[in-house]
């Protein structure tokens, strides 16, 4: 039997805090980083002094393995970073793909789990994401999330200059944990990787809930990533 939510999306809570939704994960995280984008180039002289190509890539399919056309696991992100790579550049330079990689950032956005008040003490003491406290970052010793430590610095002042609060989330050792497909871009594409996510509670559920604020949170995340990526990118140094 497969059970299908008709009903629309709802605010509700004591303090109507929260999003009552099928498919927040991963509709949540598609809309603020489209929207962070918008909000990115809401000013006429927004790329005047941008070195970078503002990107947004959604896909298909990431919960049965993302390999089909349409998913992360295809070749059309390689595809179209690609083409837009030679923009402006030197035809006979062979390497100008790869030089692009280098010097690009992927953050991969899926929404993360909310500490379940049910099963609190699964979560290490100082790793408990809750909603409405900010986006999250994910990282995973066994790299099951791609996030390492400069990309952590990085949008650490990210989130400064976007005025927004950021949580850090470790599983527990002895606890497993999904992945996403930062991993596999990441391999396939050799560029510097995050992985992120607002939390929320009864993912894959046919009706999910998320935080309100979050959706502000993260949309303006996204929107001081784009905003500052270029000018903080030379300043992560990593010796």
């Amino acid at each position: 039997m497969v059970l299908y939510d008709t009903q629309e999306a709802c605010i509700g809570g004591l303090n109507e805090e929260l999003i009552f939704s099928a498919r927040l994960d991963n509709l949540g995280m598609s809309y603020c980083s489209i929207h962070g984008l918008i909000n990115s180039l809401s000013s006429p002289s927004a790329l005047e002094n941008e070195r970078s190509i503002r990107l947004v890539s959604l896909f298909d399919h990431e919960e049965i393995g993302s390999n089909t056309a349409q998913g992360a696991d295809s070749n059309f992100l390689p595809a179209v970073i690609r083409r837009l790579s030679i923009i402006g550049s030197d035809s006979d330079d062979q390497t100008v793909y790869e030089q692009a990689l280098a010097k690009s950032f992927l953050v991969s956005a899926d929404m993360a789990h909310s500490v379940n008040p049910n099963y609190a003490s699964k979560y290490e003491p100082d790793h408990k994401p809750e909603m409405n406290k900010g986006t999250v970052i994910k990282v995973n010793a066994n790299a099951r999330y791609a996030t390492n430590s400069p990309g952590i610095v990085l949008f650490q002042e990210v989130a400064r200059r976007g005025h927004v609060p950021l949580q850090l989330f470790v599983v527990r050792n002895d606890s497993s944990c999904g992945s996403t497909i930062g991993p596999m871009l990441a391999a396939a594409l050799g560029a510097r990787t995050l992985d992120l996510g607002n939390a929320q509670l009864s993912m894959h559920s046919i009706r999910e809930t998320g935080g309100v604020y979050d959706v502000d949170y993260g949309t303006k995340l996204f929107e001081s990533f784009f905003e500052h990526f270029s000018e903080l990118e030379n300043m992560i140094i990593v010796d």
